[in-house]
């Protein structure tokens, strides 16, 4: 293998082995979430810097901005984490803002209900499924689910008040 391609490999392996090792460790102060639900990922920025990504679930009908309440979508749009839920059912939630003031307009306009209580969240405590398990479907009512510890590590590292976009 030439030198340059060794040199690029193992760039490629620390890098790939820090988001790793980040997906498990403190990760500090997030300013941004993103979410990319085409490939089932969250990832967490600090100054414009990636710092972890998570493998997600999402609801049963995941592609497509939520229009109204169970429709199993999960919304597309720029939201704020506007609070946190430590009492769910779900382990502990984070809620996003959907609906924003053009969700509602939308619904209103349609004459449809837009839901809400779209929200990250851990795993149900009942599950059948271990978490590696569950992170490899779709199964929410159109919420974010990633694994307990990672929303441990989500909750400890945003505010409430932390942007999240959420793209197809």
């Amino acid at each position: 293998m030439p030198f340059a391609a060794k040199m690029l490999f193992a760039t490629l392996s620390l890098t790939l082995t820090c988001l790793s090792f980040n997906s498990m460790a403190d990760i500090g102060n997030i300013d941004r979430v993103v979410v990319y639900k085409s490939k089932a990922q969250m990832q967490l920025f600090r100054a414009g810097k990636l710092i972890t990504q998570y493998k997600i679930a999402m609801g049963d009908n995941p592609v497509g901005h939520k229009y109204q309440e169970g429709d199993q979508r999960t919304p597309e749009g720029i939201y704020e984490l506007d609070y946190k839920k430590a009492d769910s059912a779900y382990y502990k939630a984070i809620h996003i803002s959907y609906p924003n003031q053009a969700d509602r307009f939308r619904a209103e306009a349609l004459g449809i209900n837009p839901g809400g209580m779209i929200m990250i969240h851990g795993q149900k405590p009942d599950a059948e499924l271990t978490p590696e398990q569950a992170q490899q479907i779709n199964w929410t009512d159109g919420c974010i689910a990633i694994t307990n510890d990672q929303i441990d590590q989500l909750w400890q590292a945003i505010s409430v008040g932390t942007p999240i976009e959420i793209w197809p």
